[in-house]
């Protein structure tokens, strides 16, 4: 079997069964082994990983340390919109302008929308989940917020992602954007709220179709009358990657540095778990999955097309 090294530092907190006698009672083997080793060594600033099926902590790294998250805040926006009362998916949204005047101002990552293009409210999910559209994002806090002007309705929409924080109990999360994108660096979170926020949205099944999609392909009615096809990739490669993945979000911006929120289901063991501040981001979630799991995996990891997104 392959044995794990690596030393406990005081900055994990692991949630082990420690006795031989709590192993032999109740834990299956494999899992027994997993939770009586150390956790894996990674690079990130701050780290989790959360059983969903038990919401039972595995491993933490500075879990509760707040810091600048990027674009994972995507994941409360779709989580916003997909708990919005009398939700529907197939509403169509035309894309303006000031959308895409945004992306190319902020120098953010993009689903390409195309001003006049009628896009339903679940392709604008494909596109903020998977090419990190912040256009996407501003379509959907535009759409989703109230008031009379732009401005006032994506304030408004940001609000109620603050909200829902509050409602989920994140006591450690504050948003002041709808992307991640923060000229205030007041947008943060710890890796554990962004683990039970997770947990939460990956409930929703529209969420958990979106993020666990390598790629995708859409077709929307264009201004000029004739059809536009939007091909999307997931810049998450941990996707088509690693056997068991799941989803979830990517994100980079110079403050945050590269974050990943990931999940991961074998056998009928479904973790989540997140990376803040991580320049080895996939090697390292390939590291806790691969301990979580007991087990050592061949990864050959997914490249994405040289005009694909990167966050």
């Amino acid at each position: 079997m392959h044995k794990r090294r690596g030393t406990v530092t005081r900055r994990w907190r692991v949630a082990a069964v420690a006795s031989t006698v709590a192993v032999a009672i109740a834990v299956p083997v494999a899992m027994a082994q997993a939770s009586a080793e150390p956790p894996p060594e990674v690079s990130a600033k701050g780290a989790y990983l959360l059983d969903t099926g038990s919401n039972k902590e595995l491993m933490a790294k500075d879990a509760d340390t707040k810091r600048p998250m990027a674009s994972t805040t995507k994941i409360m926006t779709a989580l916003v919109v997909l708990e919005s009362r009398g939700l529907d998916l197939n509403k169509q949204v035309t894309i303006k302008q000031e959308y895409r005047d945004y992306v190319t101002k902020s120098g953010a990552s993009t689903a390409d929308l195309q001003t006049g293009d009628k896009l339903t409210v679940n392709q604008l999910l494909y596109g903020l989940m998977l090419p990190s559209g912040c256009d996407a994002a501003m379509a959907l806090a535009d759409t989703f917020g109230t008031g009379d002007t732009t401005a006032e309705r994506t304030k408004s929409f940001i609000s109620k992602m603050n909200a829902k924080a509050q409602d989920l109990g994140l006591t450690n999360t504050k948003y002041d954007s709808f992307d991640g994108v923060s000229a205030d660096a007041d947008n943060y979170s710890t890796p554990h709220d962004l683990a039970q926020l997770t947990r939460r949205a990956m409930d929703n099944a529209t969420f958990d179709t979106v993020v666990k999609s390598v790629s995708t392909k859409q077709e929307a009615p264009a201004a000029n009358g004739h059809t536009r096809y939007y091909s999307w990739d997931n810049t998450n490669t941990l996707l088509g990657s690693y056997q068991g993945a799941i989803g979830v979000k990517t994100g980079t911006t110079t403050p945050a540095g590269p974050c990943l929120v990931f999940a991961a289901k074998r056998g009928d063991k479904t973790v989540v778990g997140v990376i803040l501040n991580d320049a080895d981001r996939y090697p390292d979630a390939k590291k806790m999955l691969d301990w979580t799991y007991d087990t050592t995996t061949e990864v050959k990891w997914r490249q994405l097309p040289k005009d694909a997104q990167r966050d």
